[in-house]
């Protein structure tokens, strides 16, 4: 939580009063700035927006996003790994429970021994990828294996492989509470363990010690390890096994031979049209292929078995959504429901029931409009409606501010029907737009951000199919609001756009952010900051674009303050942290003022933060130990300092650090080696000392011992308070 700023208890003379605005420029223009005139609305801080971006995206955009390798996005989980390819025979019912949360390192987390008998099922139809005999090699010697691979690729059967061609008398499956600090204390029982998809992040990485501590307890036990992960950046002095899935036609022709007893029976059945027609439509997910070789070996020659195996796949879901909505006797609530659930798929199903019925109000009033609208107060059951819909529903936790609660989520069975569904009645079906508009429009109004972040979802898909229309008749009348609310929903929807790779969004961006309205500014503004933590790749064309406004001049405190916040979230980007300090200390010597200015304010609200993954703890854990880093962090932190706008809330995110020091003690070490750099003038001593020496504990007592021991570092002659009687 961020600290508050103090309350100014006097000190150096060169401590400032509160900062004036940052950005010089002439008054802004009140016929295109918000001016004087506007009531001050309500606006979202930048963290909390791309937090509730991120929480409330459906899975389905980030897998469809071209620039994802997987799941996994900005820190945050979307879907489950189904990874094996056997069927389901070796991975039980299909109810999975999800638990989040931390534990003491001595906590012992249940494991289980994984069934013989599935093991065995999955050895019959599993085929070796040429990855497959080197990583034995390498695991048979080293006795420990991190085996990292892309969402859905076959690496937790792979793993299980692994172990099963060991002979290890029994395969156990570690809980997915084990953290990388737990992972050694686990391994105690003899024979193969295997910890599926750990998840790791900037504060929770993998490091070689937790392998070494792994691998000695395993040596006492005659113990084997495989860790299956996605790859990535969070894994210290690891080197993965990296797992590349075997070819479809291979892992069919298993599945045919384990499912078709008769010798000569697979041969035939993959020379079949629609067999080859699915084997050369790309790359497919082992599990996929399995339920397709289901399909297949039901094959009896007839046409309805014919049939079933051409409906199989992506050109089977394009045209049963063109059946869907062009069926006349299907009613107009019926295809409500199918939009709206494309709008809420994996979501709870009542929002997908309760907007489909929104949306049927407006589909009557277009089609019907001497008629007054009626919604039918009762109806088909839920399960009823979803296998008509070809979707499902679970029963799952769901994030609230009240902590998880348990909520009947509906998707549909094929990932890909809801970008298929609503391209087609975008672009299919443009009579419906009016209606489709209009209900998107309410959803951008409605008070639960799930909802909002779900029209922006969608009206991303259909700026994908078609962006002029979608800018014409959504995106462009949110972002020129005069209200904070569609603003960030045009935000939002620029933003999953760009990660759907629509066409020219980029481009668009970087003009509107140099736009004469100062509301199209504000949304390209936000929207650069909620880009790039999930496109780290666009940091830099970002910067570049907000600095050019700030280059401009004549920002209005507000636009002032989303510039700032928008520049600081660039810093949250954990693969380009150490980059976009760089970068920053460059703008530092930029000829234009307000340039240098947004570059130090970015740099101190990024620094005021402690919330999971701020700046300070990648300091702490990564960005000390890069000399490149550490050097660009010291000037920015002695800049700031030094700078009379920015001395006091660089003062205020001094304090954030300390109190995170309290608290961590690899923050606290991070600060005793900082501290000294941020030293050149007596000044800067006189300036640090004044600080440290007035802040209190956070009970409100003296002086914390990690304050005294930094007021050491800077004045050798400080007392040291443990050594003081009268405070003992």
């Amino acid at each position: 939580m961020t600290v508050p700023s103090p309350a100014h208890r006097g000190g150096p003379d060169d401590v400032p009063p509160p900062d004036p605005p940052w950005t010089p420029g002439p008054h802004p223009d009140p016929d295109t700035d918000p001016g004087a005139d506007e009531p001050e609305e309500d606006t979202q801080e930048a963290r909390a927006a791309q937090r509730e971006l991120v929480a409330h995206t459906p899975g389905f955009i980030f897998s469809e996003a071209a620039s994802f390798g997987g799941s996994l996005v900005a820190g945050a989980q979307h879907g489950v790994s189904a990874g094996g390819s056997a069927r389901d025979v070796f991975l039980g019912g299909k109810t999975e429970i999800h638990h989040h949360g931390t534990g003491s390192a001595s906590q012992a987390y249940a494991s289980g021994e994984i069934p013989r008998q599935g093991l065995d099922a999955l050895a019959s139809v599993f085929v070796e990828s040429p990855a497959f005999a080197a990583a034995l090699a390498r695991l048979r010697d080293e006795r420990v294996l991190v085996l990292a691979g892309a969402h859905s690729t076959g690496r937790y059967a792979a793993a299980l492989m692994l172990l099963h061609r060991l002979g290890v008398p029994a395969v156990r499956a570690l809980s997915a509470e084990t953290g990388p600090a737990t992972l050694a204390g686990q391994l105690t029982a003899p024979g193969g363990h295997v910890l599926r998809d750990l998840p790791l992040s900037r504060n929770r990485p993998l490091r070689d010690t937790h392998l070494y501590a792994a691998r000695d307890r395993l040596a006492k036990s005659d113990g084997y390890l495989v860790v299956t992960l996605e790859r990535s950046p969070f894994l210290l002095g690891v080197t993965p096994s990296v797992w590349e899935p075997p070819e479809a036609a291979a892992v069919l022709r298993a599945h045919l031979a384990d499912l078709r007893k008769e010798p000569g029976d697979s041969a035939g059945l993959l020379g079949l049209g629609p067999v080859r027609d699915f084997l050369a439509r790309g790359a497919h997910r082992p599990a996929e292929v399995a339920r397709f070789a289901v399909e297949v070996a039901r094959y009896d020659g007839g046409e309805e078995a014919a049939a079933r195996l051409a409906d199989f796949g992506h050109a089977a879901v394009e045209q049963q959504c063109r059946e869907w909505l062009g069926d006349p006797e299907a009613t107009l609530r019926d295809k409500a429901f199918l939009i709206s659930l494309a709008v809420f798929d994996q979501a709870p199903y009542v929002l997908a029931a309760e907007l489909a019925d929104t949306l049927y109000v407006h589909f009557q009033r277009l089609q019907h409009p001497g008629q007054p609208p009626e919604i039918p107060v009762f109806g088909l059951a839920a399960e009823t409606r979803l296998e008509r819909a070809r979707a499902e529903g679970e029963l799952r936790d769901e994030e609230t501010d009240w902590g998880p609660v348990p909520q009947f989520t509906a998707r549909f069975k094929k990932e890909n029907t809801p970008r298929v569904l609503l391209g087609e009645v975008w672009t299919g079906h443009p009579s419906a737009r009016p209606a489709l508009v209009a209900w998107l429009k309410e959803l951008a109004r409605d008070s639960r951000p799930v909802v909002r972040t779900r029209a922006a979802a969608a009206a991303a898909l259909l700026a994908r199919a078609d962006l002029p229309s979608a800018m014409a008749l959504l995106i462009d009348g949110w972002a020129t609001s005069k209200a904070f609310g569609p603003r960030i929903t045009a935000a939002n929807t620029l933003t999953l756009a760009q990660l759907l790779d629509a066409p020219v969004v980029l481009r668009l961006l970087t003009q509107w952010c140099t736009a004469p309205h100062w509301a199209r500014r504000w949304t390209a503004i936000r929207a650069f900051g909620l880009l790039a933590p999930l496109r780290p790749d666009l940091a830099g064309p970002a910067l570049g674009a907000l600095a050019a406004r700030a280059r401009a001049g004549g920002s209005d405190r507000t636009e002032s303050n989303n510039l700032v916040d928008s520049t600081a979230l660039l810093l949250s980007v954990g693969a380009r942290r150490g980059e976009m300090l760089s970068e920053l200390v460059r703008l530092l010597h930029h000829d234009t003022a307000s340039v240098r200015a947004l570059a130090l304010a970015a740099f101190v609200r990024s620094c005021d933060n402690a919330e999971e993954g701020a700046l300070v703890e990648w300091y702490a854990d990564t960005g000390m130990y890069e000399s490149d880093s550490a050097r660009d962090l010291a000037t920015l932190w002695r800049t700031a300092l030094g700078d009379r706008g920015h001395t006091r809330g660089a003062l205020t995110a001094l304090r954030t650090w300390v109190r995170l020091a309290e608290r961590r003690a690899d923050v606290a070490l991070a600060l005793e080696l900082l501290l000294p750099a941020l030293i050149a003038t007596a000044d800067d001593r006189k300036r640090l000392s004044h600080e440290l020496a007035g802040l209190p504990a956070q009970d409100g007592g003296a002086r914390s011992a990690v304050a005294d021991r930094l007021l050491r570092l800077l004045i050798p002659s400080t007392p040291d308070p443990s050594r003081d009687p009268s405070r003992s």
